[in-house]
């Protein structure tokens, strides 16, 4: 079975209020299920370099989900300061199924780690392998193993391992 965002989310423990950023959101479905539990107080800021995602997104936000509280950001991950959000300003960072795309992998590092609060954490869901035209390549695929390396080299700790589906790894890093 593949990644259930909404399990994932759940696993992730997001409160009401929180501030939320969705790198390389997508077709949106973590920023959907996170402004779900985070409520009106809460912001979810959907980010990716896709423009034509971005506005799918905000509107099927707005005209199908009836959610006021997602932004879309358009910007490039692999810039610090891409997404133009303030440092020190989020509760926390989804990062799914994102890295294994990225050249730069030490940037979009930095970036999430610029944007979090003190104490603020990352989920951060990959493909756990390549699957036979499934997921990434063998040669992009970014494992669990990089993926504690890289946080953990940026400052961000483990914070503990999620069950994230039967072909991805889940890792809540804590800054």
């Amino acid at each position: 079975m593949f990644s259930d965002p909404q399990k994932n989310i759940e696993q992730f423990g997001l409160g009401k209020g929180n501030y939320v950023a969705d790198f390389g959101t997508g077709s949106g479905f973590y920023a959907f299920a996170a402004a779900e539990i985070i409520g009106v107080s809460g912001k979810v800021y959907a980010v990716d370099v896709q423009k034509d995602l971005l506005a799918r997104i905000k509107s099927e936000a707005i005209n199908v989900r009836h959610l006021n509280n997602i932004e879309i950001i358009w910007a490039d991950l692999e810039h610090v300061g891409g997404t133009k959000l303030r440092e020190n300003s989020m509760d926390a960072v989804i990062v799914a199924n994102t890295f294994f795309q990225l050249e730069n992998k030490d940037n979009a590092c930095r970036e999430v780690k610029r944007i979090l609060k003190p104490n603020g954490r990352v989920l951060f869901v990959d493909w756990s392998s390549s699957f036979g035209g499934i997921g990434p390549q063998p040669e992009h695929v970014f494992s669990e193993n990089q993926a504690k390396d890289l946080f953990n080299k940026h400052g961000l700790v483990i914070d503990r391992l999620i069950s994230a589906g039967a072909q991805h790894y889940g890792i809540i890093f804590r800054k």
